[in-house]
């Protein structure tokens, strides 16, 4: 009969340490494809280390940091940049992107967010060319951009109609580095087609995102932000607080994946998925086998 009785205790007690790591976890996450690449491997990390993942991806931006902020998911991957300026309008310039990321750190902290470890994935405004009409032009840096301009040459630019309008967008990076482009020589698209538009040579510099894939596949070079005028974006994994505190495992497997990240693989993993047509699934699941991750 003891024996019995030790044989349920150790049945109840299994299933409670079972049910326990079977937690659900909300999982969160936007609807481009860096996110949805982040998304699918919080995932497929959640489910190695035995929790429940519930996903809810292809959110905006305002939606899906309402819904942190609200309880209605658990964790997903942000930007330090986009934390600041967005949703808590911080208009300050920050030194370095460990200054960004201290202070959204702390803003965030009394709200029950909490910013796990930074990676080094900068998802950033730049400008870009084609790697060989730089070369020509001898343009490597922002200020070899502006001082071509201020020369003479008549370069056109692709950019989207918000940062095309936005003070911290051209008006900005104009007021930054000096230099006006005629009214002509901006052409407004959406932000999918100025790759394509750069790369068929419709225009001679677009803006891009830096770790964006087709910026390597298409053989595009990012002009060097030399004066630092662009914000640090630094993806970070975000968790609500009373669940990173209940599961200090899941904390140590999203710092470990935010440890092996930066940007040149993040641009990788981002072409695999637009250039090579690869799932978002598959992408992410590899990159978790390749570093030991899962």
């Amino acid at each position: 009969m003891r024996t019995a009785m030790r044989f349920l205790g150790a049945v109840i007690v299994g299933g409670a340490v079972a049910a326990a790591s079977a937690q659900t976890i909300v999982v969160g996450g936007k609807s481009f494809t860096e996110q949805q690449i982040m998304t699918a491997m919080t995932v497929a990390l959640l489910k190695a280390k035995g929790f429940t993942p519930d996903r809810r991806a292809g959110m905006g931006s305002a939606a899906v940091r309402s819904a942190m902020e609200n309880g209605q998911i658990d964790v997903y991957w942000e930007y330090t940049g986009t934390a600041l300026s967005v949703y808590n309008k911080i208009t300050d310039k920050f030194a370095s992107a460990d200054a960004a990321y201290r202070k959204i750190k702390e803003i965030d902290s009394p709200k029950g967010i909490v910013w796990l470890n930074m990676s080094p994935v900068n998802n950033t405004y730049a400008f870009a060319m084609n790697a060989d009409q730089a070369k020509k032009l001898g343009i490597v840096t922002m200020s070899d951009f502006a001082k071509a301009v201020k020369g003479g040459a008549k370069l056109t630019f692709a950019s989207n109609a918000e940062f095309y309008s936005r003070p911290d967008g051209l008006p900005g990076w104009q007021s930054a580095y000096g230099f006006e482009l005629d009214r002509d020589n901006v052409k407004r698209m959406d932000t999918g087609l100025v790759y394509q538009a750069l790369k068929d040579r419709q225009v001679d510099a677009g803006l891009v995102f830096t770790t964006d894939g087709r910026i390597p596949a298409f053989n595009f070079v990012v002009l060097k932000d030399d004066k630092n005028y662009a914000a640090p974006y630094n993806l970070t994994p975000v968790v609500r607080k009373e669940i990173a505190d209940k599961n200090p495992k899941l904390v140590e497997a999203l710092n470990a994946v935010a440890a092996k990240l930066d940007s040149e693989t993040m641009a990788k993993l981002n072409a695999a998925v637009d250039v090579e047509k690869k799932t978002p699934e598959e992408v992410a699941e590899a990159f978790l086998k390749q570093n030991g991750l899962i």
